[in-house]
């Protein structure tokens, strides 16, 4: 029997031989389709090959394409388990030709591979086909030999695929499989059609028209192919199998499932096991994609998925989580194919597990309450609506769970009931908010918000995305439509751009649309809750409320901000082990340039310590681990030891990011509380420099630092520097240092003998011999020696003054220098006159002259002022004094 493995090889492997590219799957969430939830169909990938709006790498291309159908208009959910063909999760196979070949050999590859690789028994197929199309009908007699009556002519649209109502369109043809007679069902258009005998195992989409707004349809200039199979059911049939949970693949994990819970696929428990199989595989795909459990979005969704899985995990009796059990199981299965399977095991198993832990708290709880009320319902009752929210609410039971439990006691949901208590609590919440205050257009975002939902966050995993303009502000009011050089700020229905959150910048970068609308993002921010913001200028084109846009984030600057946040982190804990426990994140600011980090800390950082925290951070980056990202539950993380930020709000669950290498309990390096984004391991770091540390506040110290090519652009620079200055000093780089410290020397030992000369050559002009200047001047028995200088060194007047005072004998020195742009005035007294005339009195007497004052002793005082050009009155007013003080 060929497994599940072996026909997906089978069938790549023809079309290989066929001409085809074998494209890999795309990730489960849509980067070209923001109104799909999740891919659900193997063409969506290449839905703009479709459309021309990109250019395929061939144009013949086949793929194995990982899908999920669990939300929106394609939402199988509610039907798996109790059905024999429905998943969340399933793979497509599938071929297309973009502008290639057409109907006649797409017929004839599928045939081929069929009745040929496949070897299908040819009398158990027939045919479908749109019932105007001749072409197709003609040649599925000429390629498989088949008779009218295995050609059935379908009128309704199951046979005719369009876009929208514009756009590319085309008939289809499906093969269908007969199981015979003895299952109950009749051919496609039969009143029997629905039953189990007649199965599609292959859909063709001949895209030949493009249909216009009036309604007419005109040939498409190049048409194209889109086929595909389920590989679920063509398995199911390929094995001999009427269902496709007994392939082999789903009765492994099956098997699984029943020797964990003591369990036989029989019954009810047959329907908890298929239920199991089947989300364990959608969970554990999205999880790889980087989806995670959260309240809202694609999170939510996979939230009911999950907890969906674990409560039929609880009806069979585990009484240990089970589903984080399973995953080895599943990667062993797919891993070969899906190699993403087994690089995310650790975090699958993680999510799974804590999941689960929190879904079994509150499950009891909740079912106490399910069954209270339920016991005052008679048979065929309905639960009220109040009831639902208060489980959805307060224990996290998704709606459908809720209907789900329902339908096995065989009550009813007043769902609208429950609409009415979700849009009351939204009012409520309407009416308590206040806003931060500092933006006068938060209110208005609340009552937007309100109206169009939020907008979902897609940027863990992809800096490319489609979205939908939900709203726009302009000028503070709401807004339809914005114009070439308009400012404004756009809401869409998802985006890759990160919202300026927990110090991390805003993303920048483009929006763009349909007829050249281009919109230069600025900045990103998040007025409220989780709802981003894009803010800049239409440069070109129109956008209007309702249009599709592609948004583009600059990679390169959101690239260097993770670098820089991720080694904030290092730096934090780094920080904690080096100086103490006090650490304590007060802010920081992460930006593509730099990163800044204030804590709490009363000492400056000594320089050992400073050399100390950077070897630890640059040992983490050179150990280069995985950087770990985890929602779970507040409790939960602070139980993991998880550290919050300074000035941050957390709701009821959080992401938590692990860095670093492991200590003996398995914990890692740093584990924070943390929204943003952050690089994949810590190696992509690379260089790591603090640039400065001071203080900022009374006991908050600020580092700021570079990493990545920001600190090596920084190193580059220094070396340049240093080989400038190794150039102008004739040396090396490496004797820079020693040449230096000698010209310091020498500088010193010339100012040393510079300073001694203008001494000599100052003390010269004031001899108290008979062939001196008049520089010594005589008040009664008191003499006095005023001079002035204008380019002494200030650090030289008061070893003149003294030297000039062992000249005299006694007396009073009055010196005053303008050297360093200002008045500088000292006066040195003589011991034997401080009595009478004291140094600090005369100085001041000085200075008042030139705006200034100072102090000192009786005997030596400085004073200084701004005022040059009144020195020589500063010292008149001096000698004033000291003759006035004389006389009396």
């Amino acid at each position: 029997m060929k497994t599940l493995s072996d026909i997906r090889r089978t069938f790549l492997d023809y079309y290989v031989k066929q001409g085809h590219t074998v494209m890999p799957s795309a990730p489960l969430v849509p980067q070209n389709d923001p109104t799909l939830m999740f891919v659900n169909s193997g063409m969506v990938p290449f839905k703009d090959y479709f459309t021309g709006k990109d250019t395929p790498p061939s144009k013949r291309v086949a793929s194995a394409q990982k899908s999920v159908r669990a939300g929106g208009k394609h939402n199988d959910l509610d039907n798996v388990g109790y059905t024999e063909r429905h998943h969340t999760f399933f793979e497509m196979l599938g071929n297309f030709s973009f502008g290639d070949y057409f109907k006649e050999d797409a017929i004839k590859f599928a045939w081929d591979l069929l009745s040929k690789e496949y070897g299908l028994d040819k009398n158990r197929l027939l045919v479908t086909v749109y019932h105007t199309d001749d072409d197709a009908a003609q040649l599925w007699k000429k390629i498989a030999g088949f008779s009218d009556d295995k050609i059935i002519r379908i009128s309704t649209n199951d046979n005719f695929w369009s876009a929208g109502p514009i756009g590319p369109c085309g008939p289809c043809s499906e093969i269908f499989f007969d199981y015979g007679d003895h299952i109950f069902g009749g051919p496609p258009g039969s009143k029997d059609e629905d039953g189990d005998r007649f199965v599609e195992v292959w859909n063709l989409v001949f895209m030949q028209y493009d249909q216009l707004a009036d309604g007419t349809r005109i040939n498409l200039p190049k048409p194209c192919i889109d086929t595909g199979s389920g590989l679920e059911r063509i398995s199911s049939v390929l094995q001999g199998k009427n269902s496709n949970y007994d392939i082999d693949l789903f009765q492994k994990i099956i098997g699984t499932i029943g020797e964990m819970t003591s369990t036989k696929p029989e019954g009810d428990d047959k329907i908890s096991q298929r239920i199991i199989a089947d989300h364990l595989r959608a969970a554990s795909f999205l999880i790889a994609d980087g989806v995670l459990p959260s309240n809202e979005g694609r999170g939510y969704v996979m939230r009911r998925i999950m907890r969906r899985a674990m409560r039929h995990a609880h009806l069979l009796g585990a009484k240990e989580p089970l589903m984080h059990r399973l995953v080895p199981t599943l990667s062993g299965l797919m891993g070969e194919a899906y190699p993403e399977l087994i690089r995310a095991e650790a975090l699958i198993k993680d999510t799974l597990y804590r999941e689960e832990n929190r879904f079994r708290e509150t499950l009891d709880r909740g079912l106490k309450l399910l069954d209270d009320e339920t016991s005052k319902l008679s048979t065929g009752g309905v639960l009220s609506g109040e009831t639902a929210f208060k489980l959805y609410d307060t224990f996290g039971f998704p709606l459908d769970l809720t209907q789900d439990i329902l339908v096995r006691k065989g009550f009813a949901l007043d769902s609208l009931g429950f609409d009415a208590a979700m849009e009351k609590q939204k009012n409520m919440g309407r009416q308590s908010w206040t806003g931060s205050g500092d933006k006068a257009n938060d209110k208005i975002w609340f009552d937007i918000q309100a109206q169009v939902g939020e907008s979902e966050f897609l940027g863990y995993a992809q800096t490319k995305a489609q979205g939908i303009v939900k709203a726009i502000l302009k000028d503070g009011k709401s807004v339809t439509e914005i114009n070439v050089g308009d400012e404004a700020s756009i809401v869409l229905s998802q985006t890759p751009f990160y919202a300026e959150s927990g110090g991390q910048t805003g993303d920048t970068g483009m929006l763009t649309g349909d007829k050249n609308a281009v919109f230069t993002v600025t900045d990103t921010q998040k007025p409220i809750g989780s709802f981003h913001v894009h803010q800049g200028k239409l440069t070109s084109g129109t956008i209007k409320v309702g249009d599709g846009l592609e948004a583009l984030v600059d990679t390169a600057r959101r690239a260097k901000t993770q670098v820089h946040h991720s080694a904030t982190h290092l730096l934090h804990e780094a920080l904690r082990l080096e100086l103490g426990d006090h650490i304590a994140q007060k802010g920081s600011l992460v930006e593509p340039n730099r990163l800044r980090l204030d804590f709490s800390q009363p000492d400056p950082i000594t320089d050992e310590q400073l050399q100390n925290i950077t070897a630890r951070v640059r040992e983490q980056i050179a150990a280069n681990q995985p950087i770990v990202t985890r929602v779970m539950s507040i409790d939960e993380a602070r139980q993991t030891g998880a550290r919050a930020l300074f000035g941050e709000k957390y709701g009821d669950e959080v992401r938590v990011v692990s860095m670093g290498t492991l200590d003996s309990n398995n914990k890692a390096f740093s584990v924070e509380f943390c929204g943003g984004t952050h690089t994949k391991q810590t190696g992509d770091i690379g260089a790591f420099r603090i640039t400065s540390e001071a203080g900022v506040a009374s006991g908050v110290r600020r580092i700021q630092a570079v990493v990545g090519a920001e600190a090596e652009s920084l190193a580059e620079k220094e070396l340049e520097l240093l080989d400038a200055i190794a150039q102008k000093f004739k040396t090396t780089p490496q004797n820079v240092l020693e040449r230096v410290e000698k010209l310091l020397a020498e500088n010193h030992a010339l100012n040393t003998e510079i300073g001694n000369l203008r001494k000599k050559i100052a003390l010269g002009g004031a001899s108290t011999g008979s062939n001196t200047d008049d520089a010594v001047k005589q008040f009664g028995n008191v003499k006095l020696i005023s001079k002035k200088f204008d380019d002494l060194p200030i650090k030289d007047l008061k070893s003149l003054a003294d030297q000039f005072k062992q000249k005299i004998g006694s007396g009073v020195v009055i010196l005053v220098s303008t050297a360093d742009g200002k008045a500088t005035y000292v006066v040195s007294v003589t011991d034997d006159l401080t009595g009478r005339l004291k140094a600090n009195e005369i100085v001041n007497v000085a200075a008042s002259a030139v705006g200034g004052k100072g102090g000192g002793r009786p005997d030596m005082a400085q004073a200084g002022g701004p005022d040059i050009e009144k020195v020589q009155q500063g010292l008149d007013l001096a000698e004033e004094f000291v003759s006035t003080a004389v006389a009396a």
